[in-house]
């Protein structure tokens, strides 16, 4: 069901309640409450600027909340140690940026980072998490190859491998799919099912694409100016009504030939084929309930 908040469920590992979140003298959130759904995959979709990624960095303990607190496993996430936060919740924030000439396994060997210290360094254990790691993403033959000289697909895949040799199961994903090309998006994200499906993790991603978070997630999470607006399935929140609302978009939804889940077809100023206005315009009033 739809719903205009998240409220925390007491029994999510993850959660925020009631956060306020910002940077500086700017809020973004005020009083929001979010909570993971354990070994599903959750999108959370908006416009620009509505606070997606600031959630996801307060959620990895990446950004302290002015107000409200983060629960991770029952505790406040500022209580838990940063190392053990690390050893049980990965985040792959955008765009992220590695030396250059750094290879594949030195990449995802950093993820091993949490699991030593200074009377515990590299191990066999690290070394089979990291193989691991590169295997579960198909990168096993990529290993000793610099990163820049990966497809944008490949270095995608060779960041998520950093993320899972921290063997944590909850991952943050902020927009995987960025800057890459439509076959390279759907195979960051056929990873990511697999990953949920066979493996047991639990992912909470960003994306901006609507239909390819309708097709592989369980739930959506829409947000707008700081506030969820809706949560639920694809079907509960992907609604002509709901879109216009949150992305000031006219559109039809209709099942997707593929997967069966919404499909979001966008009507423009200058769409002009027979019946396309007065269809979406039909979509709009009948869904906007």
């Amino acid at each position: 069901m739809t719903s205009d908040s998240a409220a925390p469920a007491e029994s999510a590992r993850l959660r925020a309640e009631q956060v306020t979140l910002g940077y500086g003298d700017t809020v973004i959130s005020r009083e929001l409450d979010f909570a993971v759904d354990d070994r599903e995959v959750t999108a959370i979709i908006g416009p620009n600027g509505c606070g997606k990624s600031t959630l996801l960095r307060a959620l990895g303990r990446l950004l302290r909340p002015g107000a409200g607190r983060i629960v991770l496993d029952g505790r406040p996430i500022r209580s838990v140690p940063p190392r053990e936060v690390a050893r049980t919740v990965a985040v792959l924030p955008q765009s992220p940026q590695a030396p250059p000439g750094l290879a594949v396994a030195d990449l995802v060997a950093r993820g091993r980072h949490p699991h030593q210290s200074w009377y515990r360094q590299w191990s066999s254990a690290d070394r089979a998490a990291v193989s691991h790691a590169l295997e579960l993403t198909g990168m096993l033959d990529c290993a000793d190859r610099p990163l820049e000289q990966l497809s944008g697909g490949q270095r995608q895949r060779a960041w998520i491998s950093m993320a899972l040799a921290q063997q944590t199961d909850l991952l943050l994903l902020d927009e995987p799919t960025t800057f890459l090309d439509l076959a390279h998006q759907i195979e960051v994200l056929d990873l990511v099912r697999e990953l949920n499906e066979r493996h047991g993790r639990t992912v909470v991603m960003v994306l901006h694409d609507l239909n390819l978070a309708a097709r592989y997630s369980h739930r959506l999470v829409a947000m707008s100016q700081g506030a969820v607006r809706a949560a639920g399935t694809a079907e509960e929140v992907l609604t002509p009504g709901l879109l216009a609302e949150v992305f000031g978009l006219r559109c039809a939804v209709i099942p997707d030939p593929v997967s069966g889940t919404p499909l979001v077809v966008p009507v423009g100023a200058h769409d002009t084929a027979p019946g396309t206005a007065a269809t979406a315009s039909g979509a709009l009033g009948s869904q906007a309930d």
